[in-house]
């Protein structure tokens, strides 16, 4: 399957939203909440060395939550997307997501009724090469289609599964005009994830 990809990242944080501590970077991303992260590296002839996570940075910067579970994807095909995907309160999930191998575009939409910027989004190109993380707090439908063959996604999670608040998004909803990349034979998709409904059907919930 052909992909084309977007820019990186496709929101731009403005002049001044920069924030760092140790070895992280932060960059806004046009909205209260979502973040883009970078870890800085230490190479040498042996490869390299980085803290992917540290909690002390990271609430530096503006990473509020806390993480109680790791989670790891494996897409075979390039055109795979999983999403839109949310929990409902009081089992609402921040994440912070990361590629291990081969690359995204990482999507979140905000679904928090009372925020200024209910329904926008915020999109990353996400790759393994760059370890760019994408900070993506309770009240944001997530997710994200493959722009390569067997890339493994890799996310912490603020609260661990709860089958009865599981809830989602569609995809494709086009009041959402969600910038997915060209993808000629249509995205590979769940069952579950063919059935979201649009975000104007959604009842409150946060």
């Amino acid at each position: 399957m052909s992909v084309t990809s977007p820019p990186i990242p496709l929101a731009q944080p403005s002049a001044g939203e920069v924030r760092t501590s140790g070895n992280v970077t932060a960059r806004d991303l046009g909205m209260e909440g979502p973040l883009l992260l970078t870890v800085r590296r230490f190479g040498d002839l042996r490869g390299y060395f980085m803290e992917t996570y540290s909690e002390r940075d990271f609430r530096a910067v503006g990473v509020e939550s806390s993480f109680v579970q790791d989670n790891q994807s494996l897409s075979a095909r390039a055109g795979t997307l999983r999403g839109m995907h949310f929990q409902l309160p009081p089992r609402a999930q921040a994440k912070l997501v990361r590629v291990l191998r081969g690359a995204i575009l990482d999507v979140a939409v905000d679904i928090r009724r009372a925020s200024p910027t209910f329904g926008r989004h915020v999109a990353c190109r996400l790759t393994a090469e760059g370890a760019e993380q994408l900070y993506v707090p309770a009240g944001f439908a997530h997710g994200f289609v493959t722009l390569t063959p067997d890339t493994e996604v890799a996310y912490k999670v603020s609260d661990t599964y709860a089958p009865e608040c599981d809830r989602g998004l569609a995809w494709d909803d086009p009041d959402l005009a969600l910038p997915w990349p060209d993808l000629p034979d249509g995205p590979i998709l769940s069952e579950k994830d063919r059935g979201h409904p649009r975000l104007r059907d959604l009842p409150p919930a946060f």
